[in-house]
């Protein structure tokens, strides 16, 4: 596998962990909850680890857009499934937004790294 497919494998491993330990932050309840407290850190922890490992292979800008956006919408959807939020017309807007960013950075952009 060539250095960059690594990378991004990284970079979707650093989103998914990034978006369950979010989720255990909630969970952790302002951190007066032992076990969701400590794995909320472990998984902020390979997050950023993983995110580490991205910035071999693909810039900085890049791989924090993708990670940070990605993130934003995954963590909306756990949001809306878990624990029962709303989006109003505004917040699904500026998700998409987001995305819209994403895939212009993907497609147009010379610093992505393929």
């Amino acid at each position: 596998m060539s250095p960059t497919t690594i990378a991004y494998g990284y970079l979707a491993f650093a989103i998914v962990c990034e978006v369950i330990g979010t989720t255990f932050l909630v969970k952790s309840e302002q951190f007066t909850r032992l076990m969701p407290t400590l794995i909320m850190f472990v998984l902020y922890a390979c997050s950023f680890y993983a995110l580490t490992q991205t910035l071999k292979a693909v810039p900085l800008g890049i791989a924090y857009a993708l990670w940070g956006g990605l993130g934003i919408v995954l963590t909306s959807i756990v949001g809306m499934v878990l624990f029962k939020q709303h989006l109003d017309t505004a917040a699904v807007i500026g998700i998409a937004m987001i995305v819209s960013g994403v895939v212009v950075m993907n497609l147009f952009s010379t610093a992505v790294g393929h």
